[in-house]
């Protein structure tokens, strides 16, 4: 069993609202949001970390790419625990790539690489975690999408106005790329 705490983004969240309190979360209780197609959990974040990590799933079924973007100074990782996702990453030279991550597979961007990502395949899930300088972000999918208590995926996609997305970058470390290209 896991309690249940108010913090500053939630009135009710199993996540403690201060660090240097351990805690437990059982599968699928963290603070979720809907955004676009995806479902993200929040395990971890600023308030438990003191600012160094957060720990949250994105699980998705297979769609478009989330749009290109990068974190000035923060690291990410992105580790496949189920289906297939498609990462695009841009190094500091310009030279891109692009990998087809499975159940079990790791990817890492640095800072400052613009990157974005395509789930391949229905019930897909992302193990993600970010780190560095610039903090932590995961409270970014609650406030450019929808906090949520449901479980599943959004019964409609959540899509922000296109003006919402100019608000991340003042609040948040991702800075979002609209005419950045890929070229496999």
């Amino acid at each position: 069993m896991t309690m249940e705490f108010a913090t500053p983004y939630r009135t009710r969240s199993h996540l403690p609202p201060e660090p240097g309190r351990p805690y437990f979360v059982e599968k699928g209780m963290g603070d979720r949001a809907h955004l676009f197609g995806d479902l993200i959990t929040i395990y971890a974040g600023g308030e438990q970390t003191e600012n160094t990590f957060n720990f949250f799933t994105c699980e998705g079924p297979k769609g478009p790419i989330i749009p290109a973007h990068l974190h000035a100074g923060t690291y990410e990782v992105f580790y496949v625990t189920q289906g297939a996702v498609r990462l695009f990453v841009e190094d500091l030279e310009g030279a891109q790539q692009e990998k087809l991550l499975t159940a079990g597979d790791f990817g890492f961007v640095p800072k400052n690489c613009p990157h974005a990502y395509r789930i391949e395949r229905h019930h897909s899930q992302i193990v993600g975690v970010a780190a560095g300088p610039g903090g932590t972000f995961e409270r970014f999918f609650e406030s450019l999408g929808t906090p949520t208590d449901e479980h599943g995926l959004p019964a409609t996609p959540y899509v922000p106005a296109p003006e919402r997305f100019g608000t991340v970058p003042q609040r948040y470390d991702v800075r979002f790329l609209p005419d950045h290209e890929w070229h496999p």
